[in-house]
């Protein structure tokens, strides 16, 4: 019998929660959150068990975490040390960085943490990781971001905003002067977003792709306000989350790019995102090969082998695509 943790009920947590029920052999979700009704009334929508925020139930074979920052290290931390995985979906700085200083008690004890599941970083690195897979050598990653995923990502993201820039350059990543915006195309219904250079994510798209000198990530600015609530809502043009990879290298002798892009409601995105890789975490969804059996703390795209976890989040409704508008996987 299988049985997952998920810790947090916001945006990304509930849908979290209705793709790990519905998933091929979870047996048993348990699902905790700061209010304890916001626990309750998840469990009840999608026949999950709520349990005491911060408690780590006995038996559980993987946590989801769908809390940002101090939070999600901490309970990850707690996690590790009693010998079970972790996937987690922050997306902020002092998360991601937290969760990968996990990683040497992680190898000793023998179990995972996915870091930064979500849609970028999460998703996004494995399109940059799937894009160099179709070139011969692959020297620059660029990755531009919209939308929000609840409002823990929109907390995060303008704080990443405000914060200096991080860029790869050479064989580190450097702290950078902050520039002014750049007008990134996204698909309709996003379009142009201004968006400016943060550092969440950077390390992250070089550990998925160790050949790069150069990588930046830019993010566009949230909307002021998200909807409270389990119910959905009419989707408009601020519900919907985007990311554009574009990926330089070389093919054939001759050097080229590859960009791929997804748009999808963030949260979505970012909760099934969140789900499969702790299925994956689990032992479970045998056909989404990782691409080291060590264990450790690594990032999504480091993870696992971008075309099969890309083929079942399509399965599930979120499909990337090339921007000539070919489907990826």
């Amino acid at each position: 019998m299988t049985t997952l943790l998920l810790v947090g009920a916001g945006a990304v947590g509930v849908r979290a929660a209705r793709q790990l029920v519905d998933t091929p052999g979870i047996d048993h979700v348990l699902v905790s959150a700061r209010r304890a009704e916001r626990a309750a009334e998840l469990g009840r929508a999608v026949g999950a068990e709520p349990v005491p925020f911060g408690e780590l139930p006995s038996g559980v074979d993987a946590v989801a975490l769908a809390v940002p920052g101090a939070p999600a290290v901490e309970f990850a931390r707690r996690a590790v040390s009693a010998g079970v995985s972790v996937a987690a979906a922050s997306d902020d700085a002092e998360a991601v960085g937290g969760l990968l200083a996990l990683d040497a008690e992680a190898r000793d004890r023998g179990v995972s943490v996915a870091t930064g599941c979500a849609l970028a970083p999460g998703l996004a690195d494995v399109l940059a990781r799937h894009a160099a897979d179709a070139l011969e050598r692959v020297d620059e990653i660029y990755v531009a971001r919209a939308g929000i995923g609840g409002d823990a990502c929109a907390a995060a993201l303008r704080k990443a905003r405000r914060d200096r820039p991080v860029e790869w350059r050479g064989s580190s990543a450097q702290v950078e002067r902050r520039q002014g915006a750049e007008l990134v195309w996204f698909p309709d219904p996003v379009g142009a977003r201004e968006c400016v250079t943060v550092s969440v994510g950077v390390e992250l798209l070089h550990e998925a792709v160790p050949s790069i000198t150069r990588a930046t990530v830019r993010a566009a600015e949230p909307p002021a306000t998200r909807r409270r609530g389990l119910a959905p809502r009419r989707r408009t043009g601020e519900d919907w989350g985007a990311a554009r990879v574009e990926v330089w290298g070389w093919r054939d002798g001759a050097r080229e790019a590859v960009v791929y892009g997804v748009i999808e409601p963030a949260a979505v995105a970012a909760g099934m995102v969140l789900a499969v890789a702790t299925a994956r975490v689990a032992g479970l969804l045998p056909e989404i090969r990782l691409r080291t059996s060590t264990p450790g703390s690594r990032g999504l795209g480091a993870l696992v082998e971008p075309a099969p976890f890309l083929a079942e989040l399509a399965r599930r409704g979120v499909t990337a695509a090339a921007f000539e508008g070919v489907v990826v996987a």
